[in-house]
């Protein structure tokens, strides 16, 4: 890593939270409950402070929390099936992983005991400008609000989305998915990670607790950790705009909403001890709750063509304007839960 990560901290009445500028990232959050109790819902990658992660993706090295991407997900060369193309709009950088924002050292902007700002430029050939985040702890309970505005250099069609990520406790099925309203549910078309598919590919079903895997068995996949080990994905769409996780062994829910008609699916990453290669070493276990305007990760070229999931109604791509800021606000919450 040739430029030093940097952090800011941020307390209030109700926690208290680290921001860093690679990636602009947001975590750990710690909460502080009503009956005293402090939880920390967002996951933090194990390899942080490893010597060796400087030869890793940018967007890896300090891996954690919360993040926005523009654009989701990366162009790349891979077989797709049939309904499936890559004839959509492309261009200089579509390549990045989740964007120039996600693998970069953001600007501060305000720092103060009420938010931290923060703010990406994106190179001159790329259609982006700029992105600007506020991340604003509210101070009458355990939440924080966040802003994340884009400013186009020019017109375009972008796949866009968030990135939170949950850590997840060790015993399988500890954490429980609660999704808001949504049509179906649709498996990633191909394999995430090569032998460690779980869900039968391109696929849709009506519920997050009825999904078929590979090997012909049905699953509730609402419930993680998973108990076999696997990288897979499942997009949820046309949603309402929430989700929490409701953490039955520690007795509280974490809840993010977020507005629907700027990401009307939801993408679930089930990172469950499925990647064995460094860093992931096999032990990283986290999920991915991730508002998208996207099919899948699959980038611009296959976004903003004609997808399976465009066609079921749900948009996979948002327009973009140089003389319009776009502006989008959500919002990360806990609870407590009366433990039975």
């Amino acid at each position: 890593m040739s430029v030093a990560t940097e952090y800011r901290a941020l307390a209030w009445a109700h926690g208290c939270l680290s921001v860093q500028s690679l990636g602009g990232m947001l975590g750990p959050v710690l909460f502080l409950l009503p009956d005293g109790r402090q939880v920390s819902p967002l996951h933090v990658a194990p390899w942080g402070n490893d010597p060796q992660r400087g030869t890793l993706p940018e967007i890896l090295q300090e891996l954690r929390g919360e993040w926005p991407c523009v654009p989701f997900g990366s162009d790349a060369v891979r077989a797709l099936p049939d309904g499936w193309s890559s004839t959509g709009e492309s261009f200089d950088g579509a390549g990045v992983p989740h964007g120039h924002g996600s693998n970069v050292h953001w600007e501060w902007g305000a720092c103060d005991d009420r938010q931290i700002s923060l703010n990406c430029r994106y190179p001159k050939s790329h259609p982006i400008r700029q992105l600007r985040r506020h991340i604003v702890p509210d101070p009458t309970t355990a939440a924080v609000d966040i802003v994340l505005e884009i400013e186009a250099r020019r017109a375009c069609r972008l796949p866009i989305g968030l990135h939170p990520t949950f850590r997840l406790p060790p015993r399988a099925g500890a954490v429980l998915i609660e999704p808001g309203v949504y049509d179906r549910v649709f498996s990633f078309p191909g394999d995430v990670e090569p032998g460690a598919a779980l869900f039968k590919s391109d696929r849709h079903w009506p519920s997050l607790q009825s999904v078929e895997t590979r090997s012909g068995a049905t699953l509730d996949a609402a419930q993680v950790p998973l108990a076999t080990d696997a990288e897979d994905l499942l997009q949820l769409v046309g949603i309402d705009g929430s989700l929490a996780l409701y953490y039955r062994d520690e007795g509280f829910r974490a809840r993010l909403t977020w507005q629907k008609e700027h990401f009307p699916s939801l993408l679930l990453w089930y990172s469950n001890r499925g990647r064995k290669a460094y860093p992931w070493d096999g032990r990283h276990v986290a999920l991915g709750v991730e508002p998208i305007a996207s099919a899948f990760d699959l980038g611009p070229a296959v976004s903003t063509a004609d997808n399976p999931v465009a066609q079921a109604g749900t948009p996979t791509w948002m327009a973009f304007e140089p003389d319009r800021v776009f502006t989008t606000r959500y919002r990360l919450s806990v609870e407590a839960v009366r433990m039975a």
